[in-house]
């Protein structure tokens, strides 16, 4: 049942996509209710798998193995195999129940601020959809890769023709960003391929391409192929420029499912692949890359503290939260991992949310602009309860889901072997910085005074606007739950990560972390040209 219900979450959504394009333009009423109702569908079987899950490393849910391509070259005796093998462990599942939640609730969101072209745009969701399960259910390297890429195309026509005023530019800036760092990665997995047959069969199985014997000079080279991909996806300092103008002109379910889920892919990728595959190679790399997650989060941070545009500040935000992802990760520690994970997931959840929230205020007074809002707190209060709720998570408010994501994260680097005091030191500087900007914009847009000099009377004395509606309640109330629950009881996430997580990528990287370096070591060790630390 579990192999039939991961089937229907890649499948299913192509194929309503293609009865969606099949209807006249004309009806967009009947494609969005189509696209609710396949929402709502994959929403309850993701969850569903994710429920089931257990902590087992060498166990799949839903595992599929099947013969794709087949390409025999009988006079050398070897040849090309290309599965499709989905199947989900406990780290792609948690993966796989967040897109399915947030999916309903971004095609919900569009009912009323979608008018034109509303078959393709439901079309495009669709595709999108089943492209992102796709991802996170492959076990063929091959096979990631082809959904990894295919993600592009529907989200570049979203923002390309749904988008704001220079939807155009930021479409094409996202495409070719990504499209040029993921043909360097592809690379490094070919490589990577036929090093691992040794003269026979070329086969891109994730296990085995993930057992492969190499030096400690391919394993730091193939990690820069596979970084020039997924450093992009994150996206990591400084190869973020494209990030916020593709936030800010998206429609309001783009930038939710790109915050959500699609930068997810970046992190994802470097927990599936870089580590497990090249560990000595991670591990040599692991100073400067928390290096660059330290600039990530206090630059993200900064920018986001002068930005006018609430979806703006959003946007830069990502930046600084994903920061948070990667030091977590490259601490090469159980804590971390964990840690990064849930991150990952308490992200798509708080930002997600704030997207949704922004897109209902522009339904209404048609800007972000905060010298343009203010007062809202007493014309929409049940939007400023979500908002607030919202942006204290966002800050790590204990008992939110934001605060043990934060503190696991900067408890390891803080105790990590190739990071140390120093990162988790300028981590939490990250954080304070985080509570003024998020801090500042709620009380702008919420407290602030209601006759701005730039406003006028349309905002806000001549004609005052309504509060959310049940439909727009209906969206919001699950991922406020979702902040209290996990912020409560996070063990109903890490518990079924934690030993998959410690079976399938610690265990790969632990032999070459070496003993703690003295501090100035340490530091040195971000230099260009620094040798990678000896395993022990």
């Amino acid at each position: 049942m579990e192999a039939i219900g991961l089937h229907i979450l890649i499948f299913a959504p192509f194929a309503a996509a293609l009865a969606i394009w099949s209807l006249p333009a004309s009806r967009g009423d009947l494609a969005y209710r189509i696209a609710l109702a396949v929402g709502g569908m994959v929403c309850a079987i993701g969850l569903g798998l994710w429920w089931v899950t257990t902590g087992d490393a060498d166990a799949l849910i839903g595992e599929t193995r099947l013969t794709w391509v087949t390409i025999a070259d009988t006079a050398a005796g070897a040849g090309v195999t290309i599965r499709y093998h989905v199947g989900l462990d406990a780290i792609s599942a948690v993966l796989v129940g967040l897109t399915a939640l947030l999916v309903p609730l971004s095609i919900a969101c569009g009912a009323v601020s979608i008018r034109e072209r509303a078959t393709e745009y439901y079309a495009w969701l669709m595709v999108l959809t089943g492209a992102m399960f796709g991802v996170f259910a492959a076990r063929d390297v091959l096979l990631f890769y082809v959904f990894f890429e295919f993600t592009l195309v529907p989200l570049y026509f979203l923002i390309g023709i749904w988008g704001g005023p220079e939807r155009r530019y930021a479409a094409n800036k996202f495409f070719l960003f990504t499209f040029v760092g993921s043909v360097i990665t592809f690379a490094g997995i070919l490589y990577l391929a036929i090093r691992a047959a040794d003269g026979g069969a070329i086969d891109f199985d994730l296990l085995r391409l993930s057992s492969v014997s190499l030096s400690t000079a391919e394993q730091s080279l193939l990690f820069l192929a596979l970084f020039c991909g997924f450093a992009i996806k994150v996206p990591l300092f400084p190869l973020h420029t494209w990030l916020p103008l593709a936030h800010t002109e998206a429609p309001t379910a783009g930038s939710v499912l790109l915050a959500g889920v699609l930068l997810k892919l970046g992190t994802y990728g470097f927990l599936r692949f870089s580590l497990p595959m090249t560990p000595e190679g991670a591990v040599a790399w692991a100073p400067l890359m928390g290096g660059l997650a330290i600039c990530g989060i206090i630059y993200g941070a900064l920018i986001s503290w002068v930005q006018r545009d609430v979806k703006k500040l959003v946007a830069y935000s990502s930046v600084s939260h994903l920061g948070f992802c990667m030091l977590g990760m490259f601490s090469m520690m159980s804590a971390g991992l964990t840690g990064s994970v849930l991150y990952m997931v308490n992200h798509g959840i708080n930002t997600g949310a704030l997207f949704l929230v922004v897109g209902m205020i522009y339904d209404r007074y048609h800007t972000r602009d905060m010298d343009k809002l203010g007062g809202l707190a007493r014309q929409m209060p049940v939007m400023s309860f979500f908002l607030i709720i919202f942006v204290l998570a966002s800050v790590g408010l204990p008992l939110t889901n934001g605060f043990i994501s934060e503190f696991t994260v900067l408890f390891a680097a803080y105790q990590s072997k190739v990071l140390g005091p120093a990162f988790g030191a300028m981590g939490a500087v990250g954080i304070l910085l985080g509570a003024i900007y998020m801090l500042y914009m709620t009380g702008k847009v919420l407290f602030g005074p209601l006759n701005e000099p730039h406003g006028g009377p349309d905002l806000h004395n001549g004609r005052l606007k309504p509060d959310l509606t049940r439909r727009e309640i209906a969206i919001l109330a699950p991922l406020a739950a979702l902040v209290l629950i996990l912020g409560v009881a996070p063990k109903v996430l890490t518990n079924p990560l934690e030993p998959v997580l410690e079976a399938r990528v610690l265990a790969r990287v632990a032999p070459h972390v070496a003993p703690a370096a003295p501090s100035g070591r340490r530091m040195a060790a971000l230099l260009p040209g620094a040798a990678a630390p000896e395993a022990p």
